[in-house]
């Protein structure tokens, strides 16, 4: 069992495998108590979740943008908006642009690269799907035999695809979480699973940045980092005036996360170590 807390989580309306019901049911038997959905690009998955909460759960809405900054790439998590301010939709509707258009430049990248053709059936059957990326592509690509799994595919090919600016500008996901009455947090700072480590110098140089935009929180603690880069990353986060947030980044059988781990360790994580829950009344 990890911790009982867990604000970010994905379903199958970006890139994980659970739809809303089955999430609720792993969410229910993890004896997960807070939560949080914060699917790519989307609040389709939240919203729904919203409607088949039971009572007695605390849940949180929330989104994942995939932004970059001036020299770099990150994701910015918005927790605790209301979806119907028109700032935030403005972001919802661009970032959904965004992310077709990196589609379209990832089929032809294929088509051009590896000489890969997908069916008009089957690049309509990945356009249906909701929060069409990576995993979605790669499972095309393992089911017509051109790699053994999944993350043979991503390597071998996708990521070999070079789709080029397709990202939210930071700053606009950031002003617009905002102005929505949503908290604003860095996600996995230092990397996301199967990511790079930031270096040190250039973590520094994006938290500025992010910061000069209105960045409320910093994802301290997060399942692929050590006990004790989770305690550093709080203490810049004090130190800097940010929120303490943390989370798994499950995203069902597409990642081998489970629900509620918020370190390498699986060390248990309380309400009081996440102070951005203060924030939320939580």
């Amino acid at each position: 069992m990890g911790s009982t807390i867990d604000l970010h989580i994905h379903t199958n309306a970006s890139d994980g495998t659970d739809s809303p019901e089955n999430l609720l049911w792993e969410i229910q038997k993890a004896g997960i108590k807070i939560f949080a959905i914060t699917d790519h690009d989307t609040i389709k998955g939240a919203m729904k979740m919203k409607k088949i909460l039971p009572a007695g759960m605390r849940f949180i809405q929330g989104i994942e943008f995939s932004c970059r900054t001036i020299n770099s790439k990150c994701h910015i998590l918005g927790l605790n908006y209301d979806e119907h301010n028109l700032d935030f939709t403005a972001a919802l509707r661009r970032g959904d642009a965004l992310r077709h258009e990196k589609f379209n430049k990832r089929i032809e990248q294929l088509k051009t690269k590896f000489n890969i053709n997908f069916t008009q059936d089957e690049i309509d059957l990945l356009l249906r799907t909701p929060g069409v990326g990576k995993p979605h592509v790669a499972n095309l690509l393992v089911s017509k035999g051109l790699a053994a799994n999944k993350q043979e595919a991503i390597e071998r090919y996708i990521d070999k695809c070079k789709t080029g600016n397709s990202r939210i500008e930071a700053e606009f996901a950031i002003k617009a979480i905002i102005s929505a009455g949503g908290v604003p947090v860095w996600a996995h700072p230092l990397g996301g699973e199967g990511e790079a480590e930031l270096p040190e110098e250039k973590f520094h140089e994006t938290l500025s940045e992010l910061i000069s935009y209105g960045l409320k929180g910093l994802e301290c603690w997060y399942s692929k980092y050590e006990v004790a880069k989770c305690q550093r990353l709080e203490y810049f986060a004090k130190q800097n005036g940010l929120y303490v947030s943390g989370g798994s980044d499950y995203h069902g059988r597409n990642k081998n996360i489970p629900l509620g781990k918020l370190n390498a360790r699986n060390q248990i994580i309380d309400a009081k170590t996440l102070s951005i829950l203060r924030r939320m009344n939580l």
